[in-house]
């Protein structure tokens, strides 16, 4: 059998929310079991939730985009927009932090999860994306943000998504246009930590399980907050802090964790009813692994989680509801009673990773 000529990697997610962190765990661990070493660059919430999931990795400060949210959908437009210079700039800064890096660690293989400025002609490099399409309310908008995306895309050796080849896949158009990138593109399963095999009591009727940039996730914390008086069964809240020692009040009947590892998320999950969350793509990914009843909550003027929300709700895969049009206790209801419809979806795993390993 061919040998894997790749021994030491960097792995650098974005920080725009967790996700892109959480969902590099999976692609970590396959490392691992490959006995190929792992380094990662990030700072913040990010690197304190991955040095919680892998205490023996070495982590490295990279500055991350520092992207803000607004209060509002109707903003989020524009205060994006306000913050390209900021985003490009950072670009150049850690594509010249790299060229460096390399040489320093003795790196031979670079993993960037939607980073857009880790890419090198000195060894291979991997950008790691589910939007080849990032979706507008105008189509003029959407394909010259596809040209964007794709200008920085094909400056890297390849692309892999996350998501299931075919028919049978999660993303929808955001991972399978019509056009795709120059460079090769390979599908890599749904990235999750959590499998449905794991056999679980029902513990607690509701998890709301928070995640998200701020202002957006203490906004959906509040309102859910302010509903639980009216709520009776079990419940548990998972705040999505890693590394705060912040609290909120609640009744003594409610379990609240700031974070929680994998593992414990995982018993979470699976000894839950029904889960209350972002349609963030990782979550929706992990629910997807897990099987598991979901009410999906879009952050409002993110425009890949409400498509993602409304494609998954057309697939009778979970239900959703808009923030803006949220009345909580009624969504909660109609997403006990909506019928759900499983299939089986292609999952990541070792040997995945080592045969695209192979063709680097």
């Amino acid at each position: 059998m061919d040998k894997i000529n790749i021994h030491r990697v960097l792995l650098a997610p974005l920080d725009w929310g967790l996700g892109h962190a959480t969902r590099c765990i999976p692609i970590i661990r396959a490392f691992q079991e490959l006995e190929v070493e792992v380094i990662i660059a990030a700072e913040g919430s990010v690197a304190t939730l991955l040095s919680l999931e892998f205490p023996n990795i070495r982590i490295i400060p990279l500055s991350g985009y520092h992207i803000q949210y607004a209060n509002t959908s109707a903003g989020l437009f524009w205060k994006l927009l306000l913050q390209v210079p900021k985003i490009i700039w950072s670009i150049r800064k850690e594509h010249n932090w790299l060229q460096q890096i390399i040489q320093e660690e003795k790196i031979d293989l670079v993993i960037s999860d939607n980073r857009y400025g880790l890419y090198s002609n000195q060894i291979p490099c991997v950008i790691i994306t589910h939007q080849l399409i990032i979706k507008a309310p105008v189509k003029l908008v959407e394909r010259l943000l596809q040209k964007i995306n794709y200008h920085f895309i094909n400056r890297y050796s390849c692309c892999w998504i996350p998501d299931a080849g075919g028919d049978k896949n999660v993303a929808g158009i955001l991972s399978h246009p019509k056009i795709l990138p120059r460079i090769p593109v390979h599908y890599l399963g749904i990235l999750t930590r959590m499998f449905s095999d794991i056999k679980a009591n029902c513990e607690y009727q509701y998890c709301f399980l928070l995640s998200g940039p701020e202002p957006q996730r203490t906004i959906l914390e509040n309102q859910i907050l302010s509903i639980l008086p009216q709520i009776s069964g079990s419940i548990i809240i998972v705040r999505g802090l890693p590394g705060s020692l912040n609290s909120i009040t609640v009744p003594d009947t409610i379990k609240v964790l700031n974070h929680v590892s994998t593992d414990q998320l995982t018993t979470v999950l699976s000894s839950s009813e029904l889960i209350i969350c972002r349609s963030g793509y990782t979550s929706v990914m992990e629910l997807i692994g897990l099987h598991k009843k979901a009410l999906l909550i879009p952050t409002p003027g993110q425009t890949e989680q409400l498509y993602l929300a409304e494609k998954l709700q057309k697939d009778q895969r979970f239900f959703m509801v808009q923030q803006d049009d949220l009345n909580l206790l009624k969504a909660i209801e109609a997403a006990k009673a909506f019928t759900v419809q499983y299939s089986e979806i292609d999952i990541f795993s070792t040997n995945i990773l080592e045969a695209l390993l192979l063709e680097i």
